[in-house]
């Protein structure tokens, strides 16, 4: 998570949408910068509303306003499968070597979720309690480079993105039938990837999202 005082911002970081990239490129002009542990770098939109924003927001002044990337959903199981296979982690439970794409995708449907495929949803990172997105300025990561376009315009600097956490290689068809259970069962992360095609829509506290990948 990367804050931006001046810019009125806090980028949060959706694992696996390029935020490791981001943070190369914007940790020497951020304000405050949380890399570890892992689930304070991963903050959800919920938990910064609700225990970060009371501490970094000064009462009088508008709140600072929250952006984050978001991957199309099948490839964005695709991309945390392929790091969980990792060599490092084998032989864990969070690890996926052995494993199918198939299995990973099944466990990520259940209840609860095997170790490793509990990687979380999108929708619910982006979210409130009520499920209303609550972050007002959403871009694919398949258009990354608009939101590269708006960091450059809100924060007036130029950024360039390394690559960062490339996940390794593997196959990653699915069978049709989970594939159809995926997008039925996991409709409220495709609709939200689908939505950031359109305009903005309006978010839960009446603001117009940024919602760019057209």
């Amino acid at each position: 998570m990367l804050v931006f005082w001046k810019a009125r911002l806090v980028v949060l970081a959706v694992p696996k949408t390029g935020t490791t990239a981001l943070e190369a490129a914007l940790a020497p002009h951020a304000d405050a910068l949380i890399r570890n542990p892992p689930e304070k770098k991963h903050v959800t939109a919920r938990r910064y509303r609700n225990q970060l924003a009371p501490f970094l927001e000064n009462r009088g002044n508008r709140p600072l306003e929250l952006m984050a990337v978001i991957r199309e959903p099948r490839d964005w199981l695709g991309s945390w499968y392929r790091y969980r296979a990792r060599d490092r982690i084998a032989g864990t439970p969070a690890s996926t070597a052995g494993l199918s794409f198939d299995r990973f995708v099944e466990g990520w449907l259940s209840t609860p979720e095997p170790e490793f495929a509990r990687v979380g949803r999108q929708s619910r990172f982006v979210s409130d309690e009520d499920g209303a997105v609550i972050v007002d300025h959403l871009f694919r990561y398949e258009a990354l480079e608009e939101a590269v376009a708006f960091l450059q315009d809100r924060l007036g600097r130029r950024i360039d993105l390394p690559r960062r956490n490339v996940s390794p290689p593997a196959a990653l068809s699915l069978d049709p039938a989970l594939e159809a259970r995926l997008r039925r069962e996991a409709a409220a992360d495709f609709d939200l990837w689908a939505s950031l095609g359109g305009a903005g829509a309006v978010s839960a506290t009446g603001a117009a999202p940024s919602r760019s990948g057209r």
